[in-house]
């Protein structure tokens, strides 16, 4: 559903996909879960499942929620949410609007990746565009990252609140991504752009020519890790449960297909 206050982008660009949330349960023609208690590669300790506990609306927001709870032979609870298979997009305007959680060990995530691993290979030849991306021990800074090439590459940076953290409001993260060039903001300011990157090379192929792997579809992910080889795992000082709260997410592109020049 939209309405004519953001069906138009800052930069001039029209509205093409929405999540506002404002239906009364998760809308599953748009998401699906991914469950799983493996670690998802990362030692992660929380099994995502699609208990309703773990993921719901309420008051026209989504909200995940990790629990300190044994379930399948997992310490911890929370859900991941994917428009896998339902929705996908190759460039545009990526847009959430979002309260983060917070402590040790805690790791909310909203990213995407590629539709079609046929295309450059799996994970990490295949790419993918973290928007954001958030340790809880650090609750004040959130990462925007690309990831990329055989061997794995990644380039990125951090943007740090001036005063308080993300658990205390509301914050717009967003990536612009063009046939040229990614640009991440927060809440409006810009703070990290990339227009080069390597990609994938292997015994048997040259390095892709650029701007490959981030030249065909990707679809959405949004999750509430809990522990992982990257942000550390709970400890004392954290408190349990803890809630990834989103009011709206947003996809824009131009009509005309114009992009304009890298800035």
């Amino acid at each position: 559903m939209t309405t004519n206050n953001f069906e138009v982008s800052d930069n001039g660009w029209k509205l093409v996909w929405n999540e506002e949330f404002d239906r009364p349960e998760i809308d599953l023609s748009r998401w699906d879960y991914d469950i799983d208690g493996h670690g998802w590669g990362n030692n992660e300790l929380q099994y995502y499942t699609r208990e309703a506990r773990n993921a719901y609306i309420e008051d026209s927001k989504l909200i995940i929620k990790a629990i300190k709870e044994e379930y399948e032979g997992s310490p911890y609870t929370s859900a991941k949410l994917v428009t896998r298979n339902k929705a996908d997009w190759t460039y545009g305007r990526f847009e959430i609007r979002a309260r983060l959680p917070y402590g040790q060990g805690i790791w909310p995530a909203f990213w995407m990746m590629s539709t079609d691993l046929q295309v450059h290979g799996d994970w990490p030849s295949a790419g993918e565009i973290d928007i954001m991306e958030m340790c809880g021990h650090e609750p004040n800074k959130v990462h925007g990252t690309l990831h990329m090439g055989n061997p794995h590459y990644y380039k990125g940076d951090c943007y740090t609140l001036e005063e308080g953290i993300f658990a205390d409001d509301f914050h717009t993260f967003t990536v612009d991504w063009t046939p040229t060039q990614m640009r991440w903001y927060i809440d409006g300011r810009l703070f990290y752009k990339s227009s080069e990157w390597y990609t994938r090379e292997t015994e048997t192929s040259a390095v892709e020519p650029y701007p490959a792997p981030f030249n065909k579809p990707f679809y959405l992910m949004l999750n509430l890790a809990v522990g992982g080889n990257w942000p550390g795992y709970p400890d004392e000082t954290t408190v349990f449960p803890q809630t990834l709260e989103v009011d709206y997410i947003r996809i824009y592109q131009p009509e005309d297909g114009n992009y304009g020049p890298a800035i």
